[in-house]
């Protein structure tokens, strides 16, 4: 049992972390700032409808690994 949450914590864990870093910044920096022309009505949306599947995902494999977490701590 123990074993079996173990890898389930080790995929979620991954999972976690590539889910955090294939989120785009909240600021684009100095080139955003400098090329902010070149930014669409239909790019906007199609990167705010990403982002905003990435936070959610975020949100509920971080719920999963706190759960896992937590059943690891008991099983033992």
């Amino acid at each position: 049992m123990q074993l079996a949450l173990q890898i389930v914590q080790l995929i979620v864990c991954i999972a976690l972390v590539l889910i955090v870093l294939f989120q785009s910044g909240k600021k684009a920096g100095l080139s955003g700032a400098i090329a902010g022309a070149s930014d669409t009505f239909l790019s906007k949306n199609k990167s705010k409808t990403m982002d905003a599947r990435l936070a959610k995902a975020t949100k509920w494999v971080a719920i999963v690994f706190a759960i896992t977490t937590l059943s690891l701590h008991f099983v033992k």
